[in-house]
């Protein structure tokens, strides 16, 4: 980077820009969103909630809100977002992995994937298989909270949105540009990042799926799963899926550890 300068970088999703995005997501309501899922948790759950997996985690701002409650589990595919996690929760533990293939060979009491982390399943069958991982992670009797990505209906191609946001000595200006894709949303995601003395454009693109209510309710259903749909969500409304494993869950045993897998604390 030349001081005094601008430039410009392509990165990859969460990696060099873990910072910037936890200064633009900075008020998002974490707190308030946590405790609506432990209380629907609790309402759909038939065992007691005592260990929780978010899946997708990111930089760790729902497992802050969640360790006050559950011991937990995270997991993400961005080693630097994991970083951020690390610092922010370091009681709980954290692997990297993808959402559709990792193996922790437990399972636990409450799973979540939450922020529409669910939308990089690209595919209906990325999305099955993201599903039934959850599912052989949650013990019979546990619950998923899922929040989805927008559906297909509800999608504006050509959309153009921003954020500014300023943190310390560091601002950030981020626009994005959407367009529909082969039943994808594909953003363009521009961050002016400014410190003193200079300026610095990154660009990101994010690839999503989109998703209708009836094709996310077959996917649970599909995993051996209850589910329920609430249209009111958490605080996107984007709605949201609240599904249990039955006591006589036939979905498959946990995950079989992998020989020498190497603990790590995570992203999203």
């Amino acid at each position: 980077m030349t001081r005094g300068r601008s430039s410009t970088r392509v990165v990859s999703p969460y990696r060099e820009l873990a910072e910037a995005y936890d200064i633009v997501h900075d008020r998002k309501p974490y707190a308030e969103e946590a405790r609506k899922v432990r209380r629907l948790a609790k309402r759909f759950a038939s065992r007691p909630l005592r260990r929780l997996l978010d899946v997708a985690c990111g930089s760790g701002r729902h497992l802050e809100q969640f360790s006050r409650w559950f011991d937990c589990v995270g997991v993400d595919s961005s080693p630097q977002m994991l970083a951020r996690a690390r610092s922010r929760v370091p009681q709980a533990e954290l692997a990297l992995g993808r959402m559709e293939s990792f193996a922790l060979g437990r399972q636990f009491d409450l799973v979540t994937c939450l922020f529409s982390a669910i939308g990089y399943a690209r595919s209906v069958g990325e999305l099955r298989r993201t599903i039934r991982n959850l599912a052989r992670h949650t013990a019979p009797g546990g619950v998923i909270v899922v929040e989805p990505w927008i559906t297909p209906s509800a999608y504006l191609p050509g959309h153009v949105g921003y954020v500014v946001r300023e943190s310390g000595k560091t601002s950030v200006l981020r626009m994005d540009a959407a367009r529909r894709q082969k039943g994808r949303a594909i953003f363009a995601f521009h961050y002016l990042v400014g410190h003193p003395g200079r300026v610095d454009h990154f660009l990101e693109t994010h690839d999503l799926g989109l998703f209708s209510v009836r094709t996310m309710t077959a996917a649970f259903r599909d995993a051996g799963l209850t589910v329920h749909y609430l249209r009111g969500g958490l605080t996107t409304r984007r709605g949201l899926y609240v599904a249990g494993r039955p006591v006589t869950a036939t979905s498959g045993p946990a995950v079989r550890p992998r020989a020498g897998r190497s603990r790590q604390r995570a992203e999203r």
